[in-house]
Parts: C-alpha cells; sequence; structure tokens
C-alpha cells in the first residue's frame, strides 16, 4: 500500500514527537535526528507492526507456530495452504499493478 508524502510527512511528525516523548530530554541536529530518532521510532513501530501481522496469520491459519530449541517461537508457512497463498499474493500484486 502506497502511502503519499502528506501521509509521510504526518508519520515522521509521530516518530519524532514519540522519540521526544520517550526521551524529553533528548536534543540533536538534523542529521541526527534523521539517523537515530527516525530510525529508533520506526524499529518500535515496525516491531509492532510485525507482530500484529503475524499474530493474524497465525490465526488465519497462512503461517504456524512452532516451539524453537530455545524459548522463541519458529514460524512457519502453512504447506496445506498454499493454493490460498499464493492466490492472495496474486491479488496484492495485481492491486500493485493498478
Amino acid at each position: 500500500m502506497k502511502i503519499n508524502q502528506k501521509e509521510q510527512q504526518r508519520e515522521i511528525c509521530r516518530y519524532i514527537l514519540a522519540y521526544l516523548s520517550d526521551n524529553p530530554e533528548a536534543g540533536d541536529t538534523f542529521d541526527g535526528i534523521a539517523e537515530w530518532w527516525l530510525l529508533s521510532q520506526q524499529i518500535k513501530f515496525e516491531t509492532r507492526n510485525v507482530s500484529e501481522a503475524v499474530a493474524r496469520l497465525v490465526s488465519e491459519g497462512l503461517i504456524e507456530e512452532h516451539q524453537g530449541t530455545d524459548t522463541r517461537k519458529v514460524y512457519r508457512i502453512n504447506k496445506t495452504r498454499g493454493r490460498d497463498i499464493r492466490t492472495l499474493l496474486r491479488q496484492v500484486r495485481s492491486s500493485y499493478q493498478k
């Protein structure tokens, strides 16, 4: 899904404000903000998004959750849903081309 420039700018504003809210004593140059603050906030945001996406894919039965050799979980494709997954991916690809 493409987001327009105005939405991107709003998102960057939120990242900067979120960083400053988490680190109220912070101050930095433009380069520092672009390189460190935004990266830090984007990682937090993307981690949350990935967590929600993985949970959704598990609940829809498209991927499976397995216990790893340590305490972490490992996620794999549900091979029995291969046809459904390919159909879904074709739909997504065709929507990008429009």
